[in-house]
């Protein structure tokens, strides 16, 4: 069966939302919450959530958006079922009225409608995302699932687009994670996500086929080690491309350009690894179109490469054309110019052209930094193969998305903290990009709606936050607004984005930046400010918030 379609893609997305992330996939205290909304008939009121981050990941200066797909098919599915409220009513506590259930079994997303930031988009700390509007009683059910379904999609989309800056334009990267990923669905979510943040192929067939993502893989070093002696391989014959319809036993045909290869590179052919070699040749036999083994499983220079090196030789005479070697231990840049030099020394020698175009695939437990040296140091690996860091984000687990009340009946709310990083801004808001005379983005503005927007080439005065309330001029070039409709009163309002376009809508986003935002290593701190609108009404909440204190004590 081939992968399916567009539409058929997209099916199994909206299934796969209905049984990854039903509604009761929350935290308890969103029902109990909403229980006591309707238990006081407030759980109609309209209500306004933002979701936002506090500080861009893995110590860089930005984030990726990612999983606004999922989001608006979750809302699109949000329902109960009569056996979710079986299950919820033995959980809440014994005297909740059974009322309560019968009113979230007609509960669904018609009357709520999401603004966001465009999926793919780069985003930064602090700038509003997502504004979740709708009855309250419903958006505060929401809040577990959206962030759950945002905050490991972007982080690690954000984590596999910093793996494509260190490793550069040019080398292809495979994702292959899944054996290290946080069970099955964070290994799914973990490919779909990787590609779209810079990768382009990955390991997990069952990702490439539900999203369309290229697959690629070899061999694992237990299948070189299974064989023991040339007596192991079979069939040993091949039939040539060229038309001769008579097999060829390429035991015999291997052990000849082996002979030569030794001679050529003054090996010692006692070193050899027989077991190796079958191996490789069993495996040729079966994929003379796909020869790409893994070398090192044990010594490159004295038996594997050689062994490589015999049997595509072989490959070649018979008309065929293998791919090339995986190395996946010891020093890879070396290795990897060791290995070319002899492809190099083979194609001029033997006269073998397709040997100048094999490739040489990396893949040694690498991280973010040890990608960063191995583009810094001469190497010739061409594909680059990335598990456990890329996929489990061991330099940051977590992005740390949060979902905040901003708005009720249409009064701004704030969460006012001893923390004020933990502090929230009131109210519904635009938020709009401003470019500078280059095209890059410097600041993102975040007003109140209503309020006029920033006009490209006039002074605005605004407020950065972290700066203790001090004002600022700054004048745009060019001034983008970043907030969509992308769902309205239960309904998706603009079609869904495939995986292609997201993705390359994230390299373009990347680019946008000025590459002191975007450096992996001290990357200067990207400004997000308040209008004056925004900061005086932040002002003003906080002062009535101590008065009011006052007040109520002195009562």
């Amino acid at each position: 069966m081939a992968a399916p379609s567009g539409s058929k893609r997209l099916r199994f997305m909206r299934r796969s939302i209905r049984e990854r992330v039903p509604p009761l996939l929350t935290d308890l205290y969103q029902f109990t919450m909403a229980y006591a909304y309707w238990r006081a008939k407030r759980h109609q009121e309209p209500a306004v959530f933002e979701l936002f981050f506090r500080d861009a990941p893995f110590g860089g200066g930005f984030s990726l958006f990612a999983g606004l797909t999922d989001c608006l098919l979750f809302l699109r599915e949000f329902r109960f079922s009569d056996e979710d409220m079986d299950f919820l009513s033995s959980v809440m506590p014994p005297d909740t009225d059974s009322a309560f259930f019968q009113f979230l079994r007609g509960l669904d997303c018609s009357g709520v409608s999401l603004r966001s930031v465009p999926e793919g988009s780069v985003v930064f700390a602090r700038t509003p995302l997502m504004e979740v509007a709708g009855p309250l009683a419903v958006v505060q059910l929401l809040e577990t699932s959206l962030l759950c379904l945002v905050n490991y999609a972007s982080l690690v989309c954000s984590n596999a687009a910093r793996f494509r800056l260190a490793a550069g334009p040019s080398k292809k990267l495979l994702e292959m994670g899944l054996r290290r990923a946080q069970g099955p669905d964070g290994g799914l979510s973990a490919s779909r996500y990787t590609y779209i943040g810079g990768f382009d192929l990955t390991s997990n067939v069952q990702a490439g086929f539900l999203f369309g993502i290229p697959v690629a893989g070899t061999m694992a070093h237990s299948y070189v080690t299974s064989f023991g002696s040339l007596e192991e391989v079979w069939p040993q014959t091949l039939v040539a491309l060229n038309g001769d319809p008579d097999p060829v036993n390429v035991v015999s045909l291997t052990k000849g350009w082996l002979s030569r290869v030794c001679k050529l590179l003054a090996a010692e052919p006692g070193k050899i690894r027989e077991g190796e070699l079958a191996a490789f040749l069993t495996y040729a036999i079966a994929y003379p179109q796909n020869f790409l083994p893994v070398i090192d499983s044990y010594s490159v220079g004295c038996s594997g490469l050689l062994n490589f090196c015999a049997v595509a030789l072989m490959l070649c005479e018979l008309g065929y054309r293998p791919m090339g070697v995986r190395l996946d231990s010891g020093d890879l840049c070396k290795q990897s110019l060791e290995v070319r030099r002899v492809f190099t020394l083979c194609c001029k020698h033997f006269s073998i052209p397709a040997f100048d175009s094999l490739v040489i695939v990396g893949t040694n437990n690498i991280s973010e930094q040890s990608m960063v040296e191995l583009s810094k140091k001469e190497n010739e690996i061409n594909t680059v193969g990335v598990g456990t860091h890329l996929v489990t984000c061991t330099k940051q687990p977590s992005l740390g998305c949060v979902y905040k009340l901003v708005e009720v009946r249409g009064r701004p709310r704030m969460k006012i903290s001893e923390d004020p990083e933990k502090s929230t801004l009131p109210g519904r808001k635009s938020v709009y990009r401003l470019l500078d005379s280059e095209g890059y983005p410097f600041l993102d503005l975040v007003s109140l709606v209503g309020e006029p927007a920033p006009q490209a080439g006039l002074p605005l005065s605004c407020f950065p936050l972290g700066c203790d309330g001090a004002s600022t001029s700054v004048t745009a070039a060019q001034v983008i607004c970043l907030r969509q409709e992308v769902f309205i009163n239960g309904e998706i309002w603009k079609p869904l984005e495939s995986m292609a376009v997201t993705r390359a809508k994230v390299q373009s986003s990347i680019q946008t930046l000025h590459v002191r935002h975007k450096r992996l290593q001290e990357p200067e701190s990207y400004t997000v400010a308040l209008s004056e609108s925004l900061h005086k009404l932040v002002t003003e909440i906080q002062t009535d918030s101590s008065s009011s204190s006052s007040i109520l004590l002195a009562n």
